[in-house]
């Protein structure tokens, strides 16, 4: 199976030539498969938005390449448009890309910048919106009447619209309480698995990253660590060389571990770390 996304050798640097150089990507290489769901994650100034901000093309490589199955998206630069119907972005505060007086006008905005028409464009919008929970009553209304959580499921029913190979998703749960994180997520992982869309999901939060199928951490420009979630947040203390922290669950096992236990990192679910202390304890006793 082939890449649907490849990064290679990129490098970007900002300011360049001036006293506030800054390279944010250094000679990166990295594969996305088709329908993967990959997390990304990093301190602040990893790197990571700028990164994915090459995938798309609204930042050409000074160094590297970008390959979209197979092709450099930079082949014809006058067909880059086209990439972006591919490579769907949405960007952290996704409401800021909502501008139409109804949620339907935005959703349509996609398919019609693609050159669709009338019915095509109805059918996309409304699949795209109950794909994303939102209702035909919610259609009508204005997108700046509605919740947080709300507002990013229509950006990124916007983007479903266009149906795209992949989506991009810049810490699109920023700001949102727990239960409009919960919205955006499943909206997200019912993409990914029931269509089979490639996901790219930039977050802080390490729980979102749980049910990635692999995470990639990213460290002054470069990716400094690349695995599954197990595997990564099981390494405690590198992460927290890089700034990170681990999902709440294996820092308490980590913890745990301090104090004499024999407990598992890679109990990374709230069910798993209740039932591996539960058996440390049960064990315990039963000596």
């Amino acid at each position: 199976m082939k890449p649907v996304l490849e990064v290679k050798a990129l490098t970007h640097t900002y300011s360049a030539g001036t006293p506030f150089e800054h390279k944010a990507i250094d000679n990166v290489d990295l594969e996305v498969m088709p329908g993967e769901f990959l997390g990304i994650i990093g301190h602040t100034g990893s790197g990571k938005s700028t990164l994915i901000q090459h995938l798309n093309g609204l930042l050409r490589p000074m160094d590297g390449q970008i390959l979209l199955d197979g092709t450099d998206i930079w082949e014809r630069p006058k067909e880059i448009r086209k990439v972006r119907f591919q490579v769907g972005l949405v960007f952290q505060y996704p409401e800021y890309q909502l501008f139409e007086e109804t949620v339907y006008k935005d959703i349509s905005f996609g398919p019609k910048n693609m050159g669709l028409e009338g019915e095509e464009i109805d059918c996309r919008v409304r699949r795209a919106a109950a794909f994303a929970g939102i209702d035909e009553e919610m259609l009508e209304k204005s997108p700046f009447e509605l919740s947080g959580g709300q507002k990013r499921r229509v950006a990124i029913a916007g983007v479903i619209a266009m149906e795209p190979e992949c989506i991009v998703l810049d810490e699109a749960t920023a700001m949102l309480d727990p239960a409009g994180r919960r919205e955006v997520l499943d909206t997200v992982h019912r993409l990914n698995r029931q269509r089979g869309i490639t996901v790219v999901h930039i977050t802080h939060h390490m729980s979102e990253a749980e049910d990635a199928d692999r995470v990639i951490v990213m460290n002054d420009g470069v990716v400094a660590m690349d695995g599954t979630p197990r595997d990564i947040f099981s390494r405690v203390e590198e992460l927290r060389s890089l700034g990170l922290a681990a999902p709440d669950t294996v820092e308490l096992l980590h913890r745990l571990n301090g104090h004499g236990m024999s407990l598992p990192l890679t109990a990374i679910t709230v069910d798993e770390c209740a039932r591996a202390i539960f058996q440390a304890l049960h064990g315990a006793e039963g000596k």
